[in-house]
């Protein structure tokens, strides 16, 4: 039962279902062997409306809002948690705050494309020598008449090999700390910017990830998002669309490991009847249904918050889905590979490749201690 959604989101989270079961399912334990990347699938969720949630219609969006992107998320997670990460590419991530900062130009220019699926974005971040810590990225801009000459190393990029286009974050002034950085919007196959692929995941081995090197790469001042010295900002406001992104990517695999453990333990039969009528098995399905469904509300209460109160920062409520819903989707992918035994640790069942899928949830976008810290912080500064 889908609890109080409205037909509208209920007709979004079908549509990904049944894109997910036609679409994914059929290859989705090859690609992940192969780390083989499908981008026409991209295409085809763009063509369905798939990443046009946050977006008007005057930039090919529907506006159905953060709810209709988790819901949507979700579902694909349950097939694959690779194929559900686009929507942070395409939607909650360089698109939301292009959408947020950009100027006319820039919206018409990079919108409709991003959002069709036409063109793939990522978004820079994280160096070689800086993650959670975001003011310390060493990265440059310098303005040279109307450019600016970038030079930097960003590493663990979510889509930086095929990308089109990225967001790259920079200091146009290291003396002012974070009020010194800034954002812009390069594309790809500019002189002085390049890519390598990192092959050596754990887990999310259909979705390339790799890092960038720019060295003297000239980018047009009116690349620039936002204006000089907001690139911390616009980072903190694009990261709680990403988040909660990545939130629903791990209720969508937490829900797939309780599926595929229920199902064989009511098949799996051992001293003479299914192993589900044991109690430590059914202690284990029902801890893993109790996490999931408390995953799913606190999720569900973030992306409603953010559709209705679109001009307050959500940072609390992002935080504690995230944390939670990130433990919960690596406890149920252990308890998966507990109760389907040595079929859980082969690759004949899909717990393995959950498992390790699951395990970057607990690392990207923020790990699960800076959600613990960012949550704290919350808390403190509060009236309890």
């Amino acid at each position: 039962m889908d609890f109080l959604l409205p037909e509208e989101l209920i007709t979004f989270k079908n549509l990904a279902k049944k894109f997910a079961e036609k679409e994914i399912a059929p290859t989705v334990a090859d690609d992940d062997e192969k780390h083989y990347f499908r981008r026409e699938l991209v295409k085809k969720m763009g063509d369905l409306g798939f990443f046009g949630c946050l977006a008007p219609d005057k930039y090919g969006g529907n506006e159905a809002g953060y709810l209709a992107m988790v819901l949507m998320i979700e579902e694909i997670s349950k097939v694959s948690a690779s194929m559900s990460t686009p929507f942070n590419n395409q939607c909650a991530g360089a698109p939301s705050a292009i959408l947020k900062w950009g100027t006319e130009e820039q919206k018409q220019k990079y919108l409709p494309e991003l959002i069709k699926g036409e063109i793939i974005s990522c978004f820079a971040i994280t160096e070689p020598n800086t993650g959670s810590d975001v003011a310390s990225i060493s990265s440059t801009a310098i303005k040279d008449g109307d450019h600016y000459i970038l030079n930097g190393n960003k590493t663990w990029i979510t889509f930086a090999p095929v990308a089109d286009i990225s967001l790259v974050y920079v200091y146009t002034d290291l003396s002012q700390r974070h009020h010194g950085m800034s954002c812009f919007i390069v594309e790809n196959d500019r002189p002085g910017f390049s890519t390598r692929e990192i092959t050596t995941k754990l887990g999310l081995r259909s979705i390339p990830t790799g890092e960038i090197i720019m060295e003297d790469c000239r980018v047009p001042a009116a690349n620039m998002l936002g204006n000089a010295g907001d690139g911390f900002r616009i980072c903190m406001s694009q990261l709680e669309g990403t988040r909660i992104g990545t939130t629903a990517r791990g209720l969508g695999i937490a829900a797939a490991c309780l599926k595929v453990s229920t199902e064989y333990a009511q098949q799996r039969k051992q001293f003479g009847q299914p192993i589900a009528e044991f109690q430590m098995i059914q202690d284990q399905l029902a801890r893993m249904a109790v996490e999931e469904e408390a995953a799913r509300l606190l999720l569900y209460k973030a992306a409603w918050s953010m559709d209705n109160y679109p001009d307050k920062r959500h940072t609390k409520e992002i935080a504690i889905a995230k944390y939670n819903t990130a433990e919960a989707a690596v406890h149920a992918a252990n308890e998966a590979i507990k109760i389907l035994g040595a079929y859980g640790y082969s690759e004949e069942y899909p717990v393995a490749r959950y498992l390790r899928d699951s395990k970057a949830l607990q690392l990207t976008e923020g790990s699960s201690n800076i959600q613990k810290i960012l949550i704290a912080r919350e808390i403190l500064k509060s009236d309890l």
